[in-house]
């Protein structure tokens, strides 16, 4: 739970790092908002370098497009501690980026990128963000099951295995086959030495009592083979006697670490957007799903329902100003016809 709370007042620097903070009077709430158009934006805030190794990882914050937005990242980036924070950029490496993107009528989707064996791996499921201007919490859960979830506004949109969800099972694939190879290579070895020494006795035969079930498989004795004399060899030995077994290797899954980072250290916006305007706020990173739930609730939770009421009085007011502004229009061009009614009438009576 420290780290939870460590990592928040981290999060509260990148909050005082950006030169423009919005403030909703109604109910005090601030955050990050893009204040210009057409612009990349890159900010990052730096915390107490950690692991999440066995650890499940929670990466949670809201998003509101005030801006109704048009084409533009929601994303936030999860970088590892030597991350070089005054030349942040698209080339940066990071560990995690995570949250909404919107550009047209095509691109409306949750990215979820993680980065592993110097590649950066995108889900391969399309996961629906949400287009309206309200805010909206986004939190990525990573297990050390390798099973994860995403969630939108405290409900699991999508979820599954890490490993078949990202394409990564051709690497899985890839350590099995190294493994394997390295063991053959070994057992190669290890029987070529001992070929120097003996050779199967090719006279020998099964006994007729032997049980299989009992004594298990059997193999012919080893004979001992007679010293090298003047250079010479032993002749009629077939070196491959004896058939390659398919080794299997039980240790390629410790080095398979998918959803393990070693040195998380930073959290940041590194995004393009066309029209500004998005406010970013309630950042959390932590191994506490139970604590993330909580920190929602008592955040986003709390502001989510005057948040629709003010935009509900708000509309309300934006109908009503219209109707004023119409209205004043008819009146308006009814003076205008009734002057100039009035304009004729009285040339028509001199």
């Amino acid at each position: 739970m420290a780290r939870a709370r460590v990592l928040i007042w981290a999060v509260c620097a990148l909050r005082l790092a950006l030169a423009t903070v919005y403030f909703q009077e109604e109910f005090l709430d601030g955050g990050l908002q893009t204040t210009q158009n057409g612009r990349f934006y890159a900010i990052s805030a730096r915390f107490k370098p950690f692991s999440n190794k066995g650890k499940t990882l929670v990466i949670q914050y809201t998003v509101k497009h005030e801006q109704k937005m048009d084409c533009g990242g929601g994303y936030i980036k999860i970088f590892p501690a030597d991350l070089d924070q005054k030349n942040l950029n698209g080339k940066s490496q990071y560990y995690i980026m995570f949250g909404p993107d919107i550009c047209g009528f095509d691109i409306k989707k949750v990215h979820v990128i993680l980065h592993f064996k110097n590649q950066y791996h995108s889900n391969k499921k399309s996961i629906r963000c949400k287009v309206d201007g309200f805010t909206h919490l986004y939190a990525l859960v990573l297990r050390p099951d390798l099973s994860y979830e995403v969630q939108v506004d405290g409900q699991a949109i999508e979820s599954g295995s890490i490993e078949y969800d990202w394409n990564l099972t051709s690497f899985r694939k890839m350590e099995e086959s190294a493994a394997e190879s390295k063991d053959w290579n070994q057992a190669k070895d290890a029987k070529a030495q001992d070929w120097e020494q003996h050779f199967l006795d090719a006279s020998a035969s099964q006994p007729s009592d032997w049980n299989s079930e009992l004594d298990g498989d059997w193999q012919a004795s080893l004979l001992q083979k007679p010293p090298y004399q003047d250079g010479l060899k032993p002749e009629g030995i077939d070196k491959d006697i004896w058939l390659h077994q398919k080794m299997k290797n039980t240790n390629y899954l410790t080095q398979y670490d998918l959803s393990e980072f070693e040195n998380i250290g930073a959290i940041g916006l590194e995004l393009w957007q066309v029209r500004s305007g998005t406010i970013f706020d309630n950042f959390l990173i932590t191994d506490d799903e139970e604590y993330a739930e909580n920190f929602a609730k008592a955040t986003w939770g709390e502001t989510k329902g005057p948040e629709r009421e003010m935009d509900a009085v708000q509309a309300k007011e934006e109908v009503k100003k219209a109707r004023e502004e119409d209205e004043e229009l008819l009146a308006g061009k009814f003076h205008m016809r009734e002057s100039h009614f009035n304009r004729y009438y009285r040339r028509d009576e001199l």
